[in-house]
């Protein structure tokens, strides 16, 4: 398996990071439709995972957000040490970090999307 080069990573990691600005700026726009109590109640945030367009957004803000996330704990941790196998730990440990809280949000969405899960 190739390995990404450091500069690769970081583009990557800025790419991220400008995307999610894009999306979390359109979640809260969605918020703005209705006043904030109200889009807070049970049916509505339910009624918000029945929205196709509304689940991909979901779905993007938490892909972006953990793979943004996740790379800049893992350049702050290779901050700390510098060896091959401190740099190979802590990539595979926040990798693996990142898959799991992906999987779990995305769990969460299908869940309350009401197709099984349950």
């Amino acid at each position: 398996m190739a390995m990404l080069r450091e500069s690769q990573i970081m583009k990557i990691h800025y790419i991220t990071g400008i995307a999610a600005l894009f999306v979390v700026a359109a979640h809260i726009l969605m918020r703005l439709i209705m006043p904030y109590n109200l889009s807070l109640e049970y049916d509505n945030v339910i009624a918000n995972y029945h929205n196709m367009p509304y689940v991909v957004l979901l779905e993007s803000i938490l892909v972006l957000i953990a793979i943004h996330g996740f790379n800049g704990l893992r350049i702050i941790l290779l901050e700390l040490r510098q060896s091959k196998a401190w740099e190979d730990g802590v990539t595979v440990l926040t990798i693996v970090a990142m898959m799991a809280v992906i999987a779990y949000g995305t769990r969460t969405i299908i869940v309350a999307n009401g197709l099984g899960f349950e």
